[in-house]
């Protein structure tokens, strides 16, 4: 199952408790205080995993609570910290606040961490407290609580060329035949209910590693009034937000009996209510079915049309191969004349966390200087003999 939305619930581990612990040893006289701190809760991370491709494990398990940090112990034991969570999330997933819609993260490079939601800060043992007019203290620190936060995720696929027209206008067949991707095909429409991505090879007689590769998106077929909800919507539409170039597959087969230029215009209206930035990208128009095209009225109507335009135009046929060699190619010289996107401004990998930092703070001042903070003097004495 195809899962590109999630929203889920992090929760950071608490901080463990300080102690109230005093040394009571045989030949030891006024030992004082020996409470340790609280161990600090874990961290959660979200990573991106190269081999996830969906996010179908956030679609039933949405709270994620990272372990909590260890009570302090007497002489002076510092309770343990609480393991990291680490969620594993695919390469093209976007982390947004659930809660006022920003943009936290964007993941777009394999082995990428953000820190979801920091740990608690554990607590200060009573041996923190101690002076020289103040020997015995009770006074100990709850651990602090860690952050929680309601996360979206959002899947877009990382593809340099986009496969867009009609339902049943032979995106899946042409994504089959120039890579390995083998989505589902049928002589109806809707068949295509999910994206699909293939890795394209431009040059198969070159040298291992020494070949133009781009990955090509094929997404569900959208048809007149698709930004209004029509047939499966514009919900896919976001996977190829993130591709240079934009193949436009057109039907000019004898099976159909639409007007080419109408498709081409209908189409290029869905991806501008969708997205400006989508309208604006460059395009190869592709006329395929070309094995079941007899009569050439419609193929030389579009070839006109995309010539008028400045478009880039291509017939071909998935069945036959003719003309697969040359799109390929002509793909890939597009894509080297079009140059990559910039890396994205991503949120900072740490979030800022008042607590976090006073917690930071609190641990570089002396004893008598900290700020205020929860303070427990009502345990009983931990005795050891």
């Amino acid at each position: 199952m195809f899962v590109d939305e999630a929203k889920i619930l992090v929760k950071a581990g608490d901080g463990g408790n300080g102690c109230m612990a005093f040394r009571r040893e045989k030949y030891v006289p006024r030992g004082g205080p020996s409470g340790g701190d609280g161990g600090n809760g874990g961290d959660i991370y979200i990573e991106s995993n190269p081999h996830d491709n969906t996010l179908l494990r956030y679609r039933y398990n949405r709270e994620f609570r990272a372990e909590r940090g260890r009570h302090g112990e007497g002489s002076n034991c510092h309770g343990r910290s609480g393991d990291e969570t680490v969620l594993a999330v695919p390469v093209g997933t976007i982390v947004f606040d659930a809660d006022s819609g920003e943009q936290l993260f964007d993941f777009t490079e394999i082995g990428q961490r953000y820190l979801a939601a920091r740990g608690g800060h554990g607590g200060r043992g009573n041996s923190h407290f101690a002076k020289p007019w103040h020997q015995a203290p009770r006074e100990h620190e709850d651990g602090r609580p860690g952050q929680e936060r309601h996360l979206r995720l959002e899947l877009k696929l990382l593809a340099d060329v986009g496969l867009v027209g009609f339902p049943n206008a032979g995106k899946s067949t042409l994504i089959s035949r120039i890579s390995a991707a083998r989505p589902k095909i049928a002589a109806y429409p809707f068949t295509t209910l999910e994206p699909h991505l293939g890795v394209v090879s431009a040059d198969p007689g070159a040298a291992p590693g020494t070949g133009r590769i781009f990955v090509v998106a094929d997404v569900p077929g959208l048809i007149e009034g698709a930004h209004e909800g029509a047939g499966l919507g514009t919900r896919f539409l976001k996977h190829i937000e993130r591709t240079r170039l934009i193949a436009h597959l057109v039907d000019t087969s004898d099976a159909n009996d639409r007007d080419p230029v109408r498709e081409f215009e209908v189409i290029e209206h869905e991806l501008a209510a969708f997205s400006p930035a989508l309208a604006e990208k460059p395009v190869i128009v592709v006329a395929t079915k070309l094995d079941a095209t007899t009569n050439r009225e419609h193929l030389e109507q579009l070839r006109a049309f995309a010539a008028k335009r400045g478009l880039e135009f291509h017939a071909v046929s998935s069945a036959t191969g003719e003309g697969i060699t040359e799109l390929v190619r002509a793909m890939a010289d597009a894509l080297d004349r079009i140059p990559k996107p910039a890396a994205p401004s991503d949120a900072p990998a740490e979030p800022p966390r008042e607590s976090a930092n006073h917690a930071e703070e609190s641990s570089t001042l002396p004893p008598d200087e900290h700020p205020a903070a929860p303070l427990r003097g009502s345990i009983d004495v931990a005795r050891r003999s």
